[in-house]
């Protein structure tokens, strides 16, 4: 008597086992920083527009996830906002 299998047949693989999650992704991009580039306005506690753009509607700072800001001038953003914000100009 032969034995049944269950499932998955042994001798056939899915084509979602095939895929590897460690395997690089051809197809990722960088984003660049906004405010990094050569004509970028200066981040200042005075350049309110500037700042405005960076703030929530709530008035919480946006992660640089979100805006794709790198991580020197997320710094240099937040530190510029909470001058702002002390300076009552936000």
């Amino acid at each position: 008597m032969p034995k049944r299998q269950s499932g998955n047949k042994r001798g056939k693989q899915s084509n979602f086992a095939k895929l590897s999650i460690f395997q690089p992704n051809k197809y990722k991009f960088k984003k660049t920083c906004p405010l990094s580039t050569k004509s970028s306005p200066q981040v200042d506690y005075k350049n309110i527009k500037l700042l405005r753009k960076y703030i929530s509607e709530n008035g919480k700072i946006s992660p640089s996830r979100i805006t794709n800001v790198s991580q020197k001038k997320q710094r240099e953003l937040s530190l510029s906002i909470k001058r702002a914000r002390n300076l009552a100009l936000i």
